[in-house]
């Protein structure tokens, strides 16, 4: 059985969160002077003068609609890599524990570990991008505190298997870290909808991508209510600015524009996919739940050189891990996408 005091850092079992201003008297009032404010405003035209809500309650509220989930079970955090690393903060002991990733995988997971010292054992994917059980089974040992598993993967695109994860929830007494950054895009669904049935899932999921609100940096974490608590324990009191909060909220309300966007991105993914198949310098193009693709090619550095040149960047993973020869290209536009064919073809 899980137990989050078998894995929670001492320190942070015995911390005092910083009480804020906005900590000790919520709801309304005519006169602020709580707070060490400027109580003139701001030299611009939306005053920003007053702290934020410290945990983006209204934010919340509108993503429990959406997602199904109480907003208890929420955390907003600047970006999901806040996210990720209050996990390690919170949960891993310097020089002491360990996290599991699976190459090739998202960076940022092996960059968090070293920042906070923590040891990183790599168990790769299989030749199908998919989970090696046995490896991971025996790369756990009792300071082993997370998984890292992002589904649909980045960079290769595809979805981790269902119930493989289930198998790791069930079996590993540490936190399973399941990221669902392109969840949006994919045909499966969420690992949200089990957050009642294990204990040890932490989900994350972020605006940046369908919701196209990457420069507010607003990342979500999906979590029993006690794993919430802890992260919000650790956070910075104000973590997400009020400009964001309220971008966030008004964006939140356009659910049917992004649900069109990401109904043409998928359209467009299938058209690019076709027309880069005609490339003689295309081996291969695997398949994706994402909006993005990975495309196995004869000459990767080459191909990125020469897009470069004629100001289409794309990502060249040809140095990482079961990526070798292969470039990572975001679905763009229809008038991007058609850009990017058209110089391709003069590629040689």
């Amino acid at each position: 059985m899980f137990d989050i005091n078998n894995i929670l850092r001492e320190n942070i079992k015995k911390l005092v969160p910083y009480s804020s201003a906005r900590d000790e008297f919520q709801g309304e009032a005519s006169v602020y002077l709580d707070a060490n404010e400027n109580a003139f405003g701001s030299p611009l035209d939306t005053n920003y003068n007053r702290y934020p809500d410290p945990l983006q309650y209204a934010v919340k509220l509108r993503l429990s609609e959406i997602k199904g989930v109480p907003a208890r079970n929420i955390f907003l955090g600047n970006g999901s890599d806040e996210a990720i690393d209050i996990l390690f903060r919170s949960f891993c002991n310097p020089g002491v524990d360990n996290v599991i990733i699976v190459p090739p995988t998202y960076g940022m997971y092996e960059v968090s570990a070293n920042i906070n010292d923590v040891a990183l054992k790599r168990v790769p994917l299989t030749a199908e991008y998919q989970l090696d059980l046995d490896g991971i089974a025996e790369a756990i040992d009792k300071h082993t505190k997370m998984i890292f598993i992002c589904s649909p993967n980045n960079p290769t695109g595809n979805s981790i298997n269902r119930a493989d994860v289930e198998t790791l929830l069930a079996n590993f007494k540490g936190l399973v870290v399941v990221d669902e950054a392109y969840i949006n895009f994919s045909r499966q669904k969420t690992f949200i909808q089990e957050l009642t049935e294990y204990a040890n899932l932490v989900v994350l999921q972020t605006l940046s991508k369908a919701w196209g609100l990457a420069g507010l940096r607003v990342g979500m974490a999906f979590a029993s209510e006690e794993i919430i608590e802890v992260m919000n324990k650790v956070k910075p009191p104000y973590n997400i600015n009020e400009a964001s909060q309220q971008l966030a909220l008004e964006a939140l309300q356009n659910v049917d524009q992004v649900n069109a966007w990401i109904k043409e991105t998928l359209a467009q993914r299938d058209k690019l996919v076709l027309a880069l198949r005609n490339f003689d310098f295309v081996l291969d193009i695997y398949p994706s739940d994402a909006n993005f693709i990975l495309v196995k090619t004869t000459d990767a550095k080459g191909i990125y050189n020469y897009l470069v040149s004629h100001g289409i960047i794309v990502r060249d993973r040809s140095k990482v891990t079961l990526c070798e020869g292969a470039l990572r290209i975001t679905i763009g536009t229809p008038q991007e996408n058609e850009t990017l064919i058209e110089t391709l073809k003069t590629f040689k």
